[in-house]
């Protein structure tokens, strides 16, 4: 079993990944679309080409605009010190509670380190709202429930 500090640093690595591998997917997907722009050809039909030359023009501005998002979860990431301990739910903090494990940081989904589930949650969640500044033994409402924190790190 890891200690919280380890398992911090786990989750953030996890995270990061995460949103490297947004940002690749958003990259190929916008070099594709400019590729098949690009080799839109001429035809006697000019309507097709210019739908054609839209389409895959609108297709990278849509990804242009995912890849954008994931560059501010990496600017959100990177603002977060893992090694750093946390005594109240804030950005950062490792929350174990009544209703599972988080992790606030980035909107990740569930991450598994040493065998246990943690949600990877970003500070905006409501779950994480409901949270913030709880401390070990305080309890919030989330979700019409009683939620109890039980540690913090």
């Amino acid at each position: 079993m890891s200690s919280a500090s380890e398992t911090k640093h786990q989750l953030h690595a996890a995270c990061l990944a995460f949103v490297e591998q947004r940002m690749a997917t958003c990259q190929a997907a916008i070099d594709a679309a400019q590729e098949s722009a690009n080799s839109e050809t001429k035809s006697s039909a000019g309507d097709k080409y210019e739908t054609g030359r839209a389409m895959a023009q609108n297709e990278r501005d849509r990804n242009a605009v995912q890849l954008h998002e994931a560059k501010q979860l990496l600017g959100e990431l990177q603002r977060i010190a893992p090694d750093r301990a946390c005594d109240a739910v804030r950005p950062g903090a490792l929350v174990t509670t009544s209703l599972g494990r988080f992790y606030v940081s980035i909107s990740a989904g569930k991450l598994t380190v040493d065998g246990q589930d943690y949600f990877a949650v970003s500070a905006a969640a409501p779950v994480a709202q409901a949270l913030s500044g709880k401390r070990a033994g305080e309890s919030a409402t989330f979700n019409g429930k009683a939620i109890r924190v039980e540690a913090v790190a």
